[in-house]
């Protein structure tokens, strides 16, 4: 069975990092075939609802790789040091969407409508490469975190207003670490 997939990060490209989590026996990835990055990509909202197309074959093989790089990404652009942006790059480029002039009923004007190039794993997974990219170049990227929590592996953007988010979720990792932080001032 695959692992529940968190979505709260307040990025996608985060949120995709973080479908790889826990360490030693409480491992977990949320992605364990082609499938199911496919559901994945639903889950996060950049597929429309379930099709009845296959998922193309190799996607998990290119989701790992993705996900691998985005993390050294992420990691190096902290760290103020260069990673190896080629699979990002590749994604970028053989998965670039096609945009296409069509007019709004609503708005009454035209617009540009981005569409999937097709269907394979690279068109699936550009709009995480497109995600990363925009996170890593943003005035914002200083607020990237990784949770304070001593198990915890999980990113997430610190989107609050002062800025002093500590950990990934309060209801998970922050009460943990609120009620162990509790316990030993009442032992002391």
């Amino acid at each position: 069975m695959t692992p529940s997939a968190f979505f709260l990060a307040d990025n996608v490209a985060l949120d995709f990092i973080n479908s790889e989590y826990g360490v030693g026996d409480d491992y977990h990835d949320c992605l364990t075939d082609d499938q199911s990055v496919v559901e994945w990509l639903q889950m996060a909202g950049l597929l429309p609802e379930p099709s009845h197309e296959r998922a193309p074959n190799g996607l998990l093989a290119l989701a790992h790789q993705l996900r691998t790089c985005a993390r050294e990404i992420i990691n190096s652009a902290i760290k103020d040091s260069p990673a190896d942006p080629t699979i990002i790059n590749a994604l970028l480029e053989i998965g670039r969407p096609v945009r296409k002039l069509v007019w709004n009923d609503e708005a009454k004007a035209y617009r540009i409508s981005l569409q999937q190039r097709d269907t394979t794993a690279e068109s699936l997974l550009e709009p995480i490469a497109e995600a990363l990219v925009g996170l890593v170049t943003s005035d914002k990227f200083e607020f990237v975190r990784q949770c304070e929590a001593h198990d915890c592996i999980l990113l997430f953007h610190d989107l609050t207003k002062s800025h002093r988010r500590r950990w990934c979720s309060m209801a998970t990792c922050g009460n943990r670490m609120k009620v162990a932080a509790f316990r030993s001032r009442k032992k002391s």
